[in-house]
């Protein structure tokens, strides 16, 4: 059974620099501790990245991931294409400015395990890559836009 979980937070930065640290995939490991590495296997005309590789470990799983990603000026999300360990996953992030050195942020991110594990571990799992969201993504953007 697939779960859910959002999270909505602000960032002091730009939404174009948060927009930028979301489609600079190979930093994902840099400011999300869950990854251990992130790759674009291609990308979009645009140059945006397309189908992407990442290495994720959360809760003692380890995974390898392709994702395919879709860009609009303000959203990155992603879903998955394959994985070891998921059925499902789906996520986005909406950036919209709210003023010129700051935005708003909203994480979703829906999940299906192929392994049958306890509810409240998925959502302790879900809690925690929502808050890595958060916390990794405002002090990369914040840090790029002191920069």
């Amino acid at each position: 059974m697939a779960v859910s979980v959002s999270n909505e937070f602000d960032i002091n930065a730009p939404a174009s620099v948060v927009m930028e640290v979301l489609r600079d995939i190979p930093s994902l490991p840099d400011w999300s501790s869950a990854h251990s590495s992130a790759e674009v296997l291609t990308t979009h005309d645009d140059g945006t990245p397309d189908r992407v590789r990442i290495a994720v470990g959360m809760l003692g799983i380890n995974d390898t991931q392709e994702l395919a990603y879709t860009w609009t000026e303000n959203t990155c999300s992603w879903t998955l294409l394959e994985s070891s360990q998921l059925s499902e996953q789906r996520g986005t992030y909406t950036v919209t400015s709210t003023g010129a050195d700051s935005a708003h942020v909203v994480f979703e991110l829906t999940v299906d395990l192929k392994i049958k594990l306890p509810g409240f571990l998925v959502k302790k799992g879900q809690n925690a890559a929502a808050d890595t969201a958060k916390k990794g993504l405002t002090a990369e953007a914040e840090k790029r836009a002191a920069a």
